[in-house]
């Protein structure tokens, strides 16, 4: 069983949670101790850098606190909301800044989309793989993270990056053919 998908009782405790923190906003320490560091890895993932990362995390829950009142459960987790202003965030920083995003890769990640594209798993298909990464765009990347990386739901890639659910499936299988023309290029 996948980490992101929640069992109802689970489901029900966090719907209970939200409500508790849109009655009084001292509840939502609760929510904020449950997601802070789900949220602060995401975001460290894409800058690279501890105090940029706190910093944006900060701002994240900042919103979150003052809009909780706006959330409406509808079918994805609550996580997938705070997902939705962090992604927004990093976003915004690097467009402010000019900055490079960061894409920190973890061995299992690569073999994960490696074997999506059914390439053979050694060290020169990993290395097409992070050259072919580089290449698609920081669109595409950013899907490729939040489904393979973040292991999220195609539900909770659309509402986070503020797509239908079935267009991030159509998103991410056309990238994933990208990566695949891409990959065999680089042969």
């Amino acid at each position: 069983m996948n980490a992101h998908h929640k069992t109802d009782t689970e489901l029900k405790l966090e719907l209970q949670q939200v409500e508790a923190a849109k009655q009084n906003p001292a509840r939502f320490d609760v929510l904020y101790d449950r997601y802070y560091k789900t949220i602060f890895v995401f975001v460290h993932r894409r800058t690279g850098d501890e105090d940029l990362s706190a910093d944006i995390v900060s701002q994240v829950f900042l919103k979150a606190l003052i809009n909780i009142r706006k959330y409406e459960y509808k079918g994805v987790p609550f996580s997938a909301w705070l997902f939705r202003i962090a992604f927004n965030e990093i976003n915004m920083y690097f467009r402010k800044n000019n900055a490079g995003r960061v894409v920190s890769l973890d061995q299992g990640s690569i073999m994960t989309i490696i074997s999506e594209v059914q390439e053979e798993e050694h060290s020169e298909a990993q290395q097409r793989m992070l050259k072919a990464l580089k290449e698609i765009g920081e669109e595409d990347t950013q899907l490729i993270e939040l489904r393979f990386f973040e292991k999220r739901s195609f539900a909770e890639v659309g509402n986070i990056v503020g797509i239908t659910e079935n267009n991030a499936k159509v998103k991410v299988y056309r990238i994933l053919d990208k990566i695949k023309k891409i990959m065999g290029n680089n042969r």
